[in-house]
C-alpha cells in the first residue's frame, strides 16, 4: 500500500494525482519547486518500478517540466531524483530564475523555506487547473 514519506508530508501541499504519481507542492515559495511521487509501496529508486512504470514516470516528469517552464517563465527547469534524506522515490521539478533566491546555486540548503501564505498557493493551484486539465485530478480543497 503506497502511504507518503512523513517528510514529505511534513514539507509539502498535496495537489493531486496523474496516472502514476503523486503531484506535490515545496512549501517554499522561494521557487515553483514541485515533487514527483510514484504511488508505488517500497520504491526507493527507478528502476525498482517496471518498465512500463518507468515510461509512465518520464512522461509525467516531462509534462510537467514542460508545463512548468511555460507557466512560469523558467531560465531553467531542475529536475532530479536524489533521495539521500527521503528515501521513498520523488522526482523534484523546480522552476529556477535568474536571480532568484540560490541563482545559479542548487536551492538544497541554500536557505530556510519560506513558506507559502494561503492566498500564495491559492494562486499557484489557479494556474495548476488552467493547465494540467487532462489526466490529472486535483485532490479535494485544492482550487
Amino acid at each position: 500500500m503506497f502511504v507518503l514519506d512523513s517528510r514529505l508530508l511534513q514539507d509539502t501541499v498535496p495537489v493531486g494525482d496523474f496516472p502514476l504519481c503523486r503531484l506535490l507542492l515545496s512549501n517554499d515559495s522561494q521557487y515553483p519547486w514541485f515533487i514527483l511521487v510514484p504511488r508505488r509501496a517500497d520504491i526507493s529508486e527507478i528502476f525498482q518500478l517496471s518498465d512500463a512504470e518507468q515510461t509512465q514516470l518520464w512522461s509525467e516528469t516531462t509534462l510537467l517540466s514542460k508545463t512548468l517552464q511555460q507557466l512560469f517563465n523558467a531560465d531553467k527547469m531542475n529536475v532530479a531524483a536524489l533521495g539521500n534524506v527521503v528515501s521513498q522515490l520523488h522526482m523534484h521539478v523546480i522552476v529556477r530564475r535568474k536571480g532568484d533566491a540560490a541563482w545559479p546555486a542548487p536551492v538544497w540548503g541554500k536557505h530556510p523555506a519560506v513558506p507559502y501564505s494561503t492566498d500564495e498557493s491559492a494562486v499557484i493551484f489557479a494556474r495548476l487547473k488552467t493547465v494540467l486539465t487532462e489526466g490529472f485530478t486535483f485532490h479535494e480543497g485544492q482550487v
